[in-house]
């Protein structure tokens, strides 16, 4: 019998958003590892140490590189940061959202807010894939984490706006950087308890609603479905697949009610 083959053996693997041993990126950076993957974390400022620390939960202890996304210093020393660890990425996550508290108040927010919340939570996406670029190359993927902005839903308000920003992102970054073998997908995830969950206000209302109307059902509780999904995209078993959103949601993204 030969030795079983890792989804991930030998890739290597960016996973920025890393603050609790609950939050998808965790998972992903978990299950990467289990396949085989080398993964570095990316966190800043106060939650850097989080993320040390959370670090050390992982099958394997992951060495963490400092990147605050909306900072141009960080973005231009983030290839020589990351060769410190690992020679190339076969994989970027982005797992990176904020908005504000005025942001959440669609008709008062101040435009600062949702400069912030755009910032953040959309250009983000290209800032991070073009600052691991001169890491990747055919055959690399990048994956970011969304929720479904399709829809206008309560009280999601301009950090909605932002997600509908990003995923319009995903697809010119596709289109970009299809020519050199890279794919640029996106995963819809339901609702998941994360940190960036409990400051969405009455986030506990999505929750009732997805348990009630996905098909397969949702646990709130639960991210290793879309961790799953993110580990996939990143794998050579979608090799010609880019620009898409995969829904990682009970079904819920498919019943008109």
């Amino acid at each position: 019998m030969g030795t079983e083959m890792g989804l991930l053996d030998g890739k290597r693997l960016l996973v920025t958003g890393v603050l609790t041993d609950t939050s998808i990126a965790f998972h992903v950076a978990r299950l990467a590892q289990q396949e085989g993957a080398k993964v570095v974390l990316t966190g800043f400022g106060r939650a850097l140490r989080i993320t040390q620390v959370i670090a050390k939960r992982l099958p394997e202890q992951a060495p963490v590189v400092e990147l605050d996304v909306t900072n141009s210093e960080h973005l231009d020393a983030l290839s020589d940061n990351v060769r410190e660890h690992v020679d190339g990425l076969d994989g970027v996550l982005h797992s990176i959202g904020f908005a504000p508290p005025g942001a959440f108040e669609f008709m008062s927010a101040a435009w600062d807010d949702v400069a912030t919340a755009l910032h953040t939570s959309s250009y983000s996406l290209k800032s991070l894939t073009a600052a691991a670029k001169p890491l990747m190359g055919k055959g690399s993927s990048v994956v970011g984490l969304t929720f479904d902005a399709a829809y206008a839903w309560p009280l999601y308000d301009w950090m909605g706006v932002a997600k509908a920003a990003f995923e319009s992102t995903a697809r010119y970054l596709a289109r970009d950087l299809g020519p050199e073998g890279i794919r640029v997908n996106l995963v819809a995830a339901g609702p998941i308890r994360t940190t960036a969950a409990k400051s969405i206000p009455q986030f506990e209302r999505f929750e009732e609603t997805w348990q009630e109307r996905a098909p397969l059902g949702w646990d709130v509780r639960d991210a290793e479905p879309a961790a799953r999904a993110c580990v996939a995209l990143m794998s050579p078993w979608f090799p010609a697949t880019t620009g898409e959103i995969v829904h990682v949601d009970g079904g819920f993204h498919a019943m008109g009610a």
